[in-house]
This record gives C-alpha cells, structure tokens and sequence, in this order.
C-alpha cells in the first residue's frame, strides 16, 4: 500500500507545504506566510500550520477523514530541544497524521542539497543558522536564538546595517559612502536624515528598511569600501559557521559538503559568494559546495522519504517532479484516493 506524507519547510519569510506519496509523486504544494514560533507563538505557529495543511488536502483532493501516514515538519524558531519537543506535541495533537517528525528548518536545507552523510549547511535568508551532521549520527547545531545567542547576518542584519552606515556617512560620524545616495534616493527622500525622520513618524514603515538588502549588494559591487566591508562581514559569518560546524563532526581534514541557502546566499552576489568559497576552501580543501536551486521543502520531503523507507527512485522521480513545481502553488494532479481512517 502506498504510504503519503506531508512535508513542511517553514523559515522566517514563507512555509512551503507539500502533499506527496512515498513513490515520489508530488499531489498538492501550497506556499504560505512565515510560522516560525518565535514571532507567532506555538499556538499561532501551529493554527497557521494547520490552514495551509487543510488548503494542501484540498488541492490534493485528499478527504479530511483520509489518513496520512508522516508529517515531517522542519520550521525556524525550532532552535532549542525543548522547542522541536513542544512544536512535535503540538503538531501531533492536531492528528493529521500517524508519525510526526520535527527539527529545525536548516536540516531541509541540507537534505535538499546533498545526500552526502557528512555534510554542513549555512542559511542566511532573513536570518542565518547553521547546522551540520555526520555519518555516525552526530549532529552540529547552534542555539541560534538571534543576539542574545551571538547570531548576526541574514538579510534584517544586514538592512539595519546598511541603513545605519547610510546615515553615520552622510552625518559625519561614520565614513562617507555611497549608501547614503543610495538609501535616500531608494525611499525618495533627499537625505537619510529624511528617511530616519519619516521611519520615527511612521510615514514610511519600519518594515521597509528589510528592503535595503539588494540595495546594499548594488551599492558593493560598485567598489564602495563600507558597502563591501559590511558584505565581507557576512562572508566571515558564513565561513566561520562552517568552521565550527565541520571542526565539531571532525569534517575540516575530510570530503563533505556544504550546503548553501537561503535568499542572500542564493543570490550568489559575486562579491558575497566569492569570499565565502575563498574562506571555506581554505580552512577545508576537500569541501564540495553547493547551492540548490531546489526550495528547502525538497528536502523536508525527501526526508520524509527516508523515513518512510522510500527506495531511490522514488527520491529521483520526487526531485524531478519538483522542477516542475511553481511557487505559490501548482495545478494539482487528478485526486488520488489515500484510504480512510478506520471507523468504530
């Protein structure tokens, strides 16, 4: 009997949900909001969950009362042990499936990746994490709760940076740059002081500064020493993480992989991506690095695939099925009938 499973991949920005069976096929992929515990709680985090899980049931044509066999579920914000072990009691209260699987969102990252059993993955999206594993079973992970945990980078790091350095350079107290144009002009306004003043009344949403990241690798690739020496900053975390990481499974000396995600390592910015593979080469000579172009959700399911027992070629057919799949959704393919749960 065919064996279905969900597959969750919820960072700081969007969560991918995919309805798939264990032969590989892919039957509903919706994308929703963020729902990481950390901004919207464990009930929210988990209320948000079960909505897009519904929609996905829907696209699927899977009835409410038809069983599904896995839930692997890999969310930002499931930083702690006793985080995964809430979010996973949590999750498997709601029964909307027999098995329930929970971790931390960087480990669909690596699964998307690589198949290699020693491997380390580096996120910076929003945010930056990193975690890495062994092929005895080990596992490297960070705390990983934002400043107070020494985290920095990802795309708000570098934003509220950027808008900083744009200010204190035109100001006088910083080093003059050419952010400063650049973040003015960006918001429409003359100067930065102007966009500070119009962020402290609300007429421009503080919100908005995260847009500042692109603009901060334009401003770099113009040779801008202080826009270059805040990405050179980034790339020193990037390559950092994987030391510590790969240093801990005893990996710096040995072949692995590391796996690169999430949207400002994706971008492959020249000036960001060429310094972390400098660095990372040269602390690991053997590393292989990667960047997917797959989303992390290929990874969450091809865990659940593992899980499952899933041969192969079931996670070849998976990996091309997902080629196809577009963001925000797919057509859904003709409903399959997934058996009931039993009754009385």
């Amino acid at each position: 009997m065919t064996a279905y499973y969900l597959a969750v991949d919820g960072g700081n920005s969007k969560t991918d949900v995919l309805l798939g069976s264990g032969d590989g096929e892919i039957l509903g992929f919706v994308r929703g909001p963020a729902t990481s515990p950390h901004t919207l709680g464990l009930d929210g985090a988990v209320d948000l969950l079960a909505e897009l899980v519904r929609t996905v049931r829907a696209e699927a044509g899977v009835a409410p009362a038809a069983v599904i066999d896995l839930a692997a579920v890999y969310l930002a914000g499931a930083d702690l042990p006793v985080e995964v072990f809430r979010l996973r009691q949590a999750i498997s209260a709601r029964r909307w499936t027999r098995q329930t699987v929970v971790d931390n969102d960087t480990f669909a990252l690596l699964r998307a990746g690589t198949s290699r059993p020693d491997a380390v993955a580096v996120v910076c999206g929003a945010g930056s994490n990193c975690v890495g594993r062994a092929a005895d079973g080990r596992a490297a992970r960070f705390v990983a709760l934002g400043p107070i945990s020494g985290d920095w980078g990802g795309g708000h790091d570098l934003a509220a940076h950027t808008l900083r350095l744009a200010a204190r350079g035109e100001d006088g107290r910083g080093v003059p740059t050419a952010l400063s144009a650049a973040v003015a002009r960006y918001f429409g306004r003359a100067t930065v002081e102007e966009v500070s003043i119009a962020l402290h009344l609300g007429e421009l949403a503080a919100v908005r500064v995260r847009e500042l990241t692109p603009l901060l690798f334009e401003v770099a690739a113009t040779g801008d020493p202080v826009a270059t020496g805040l990405v050179r900053r980034q790339a020193h975390e990037v390559v950092v993480q994987h030391r510590v990481a790969a240093a801990r499974l005893g990996l710096l000396d040995a072949p692995h992989a590391l796996v690169l995600g999430g949207g400002v390592l994706r971008a492959r910015h020249p000036v960001l991506h060429r310094r972390v593979l400098a660095g990372v080469r040269r602390q690991a000579p053997r590393v292989e690095v990667s960047v997917p172009d797959s989303p992390p959700a290929l990874g969450a399911a091809l865990l659940a695939l593992d899980a499952l027992g899933a041969t192969s070629a079931a996670a070849a057919r998976l990996r091309a099925a997902m080629r196809t799949a577009v963001p925000g959704g797919m057509v859904a393919p003709a409903p399959v009938a997934v058996p009931s749960a039993p009754t009385g």
